[in-house]
């Protein structure tokens, strides 16, 4: 499986990003999708996560604030961000698993200034 994720940049505080993971294969096959980041001198970190059946997970940090999606016929998970502080400034990455596997996308940088 391979992702592709996408939708970073730099945005004020307060301020809203949407991140996009596209997957190789049907997301609903895969049992579960998560983001997470590594902000700089910070261990990674896991934000917001979804299963096959669509349970969702979030970070005590983001909840409230972050949203998980999912479109079935674009294979894709999105992250919708807002209310944006400078503690989410990090680097993002999807990550798909299954029973055996587990794949990453590239990494996408989020940055809020203050």
């Amino acid at each position: 499986v391979q992702l592709q994720a996408s939708g970073g940049g730099l945005v004020q505080a307060g301020g809203s990003l949407r991140l996009s993971c596209a997957a190789s294969t049907s997301i609903f096959s895969i049992n579960y999708m998560g983001w997470y980041r590594r902000a700089p001198g910070k261990q990674r970190e896991l934000v917001a996560g979804v299963t096959a059946v669509g349970s969702t997970n979030y970070a005590d940090s983001v909840k409230g604030r972050f949203t998980l999606s999912r479109d079935g016929d674009k294979n894709t998970v999105y992250l919708q961000m807002n209310s944006l502080k400078p503690e989410d400034t990090a680097v993002y990455y999807c990550n798909a698993k299954s029973t055996g596997w587990s794949a990453w996308g590239q990494g996408t940088q989020v940055t809020v200034s203050s």
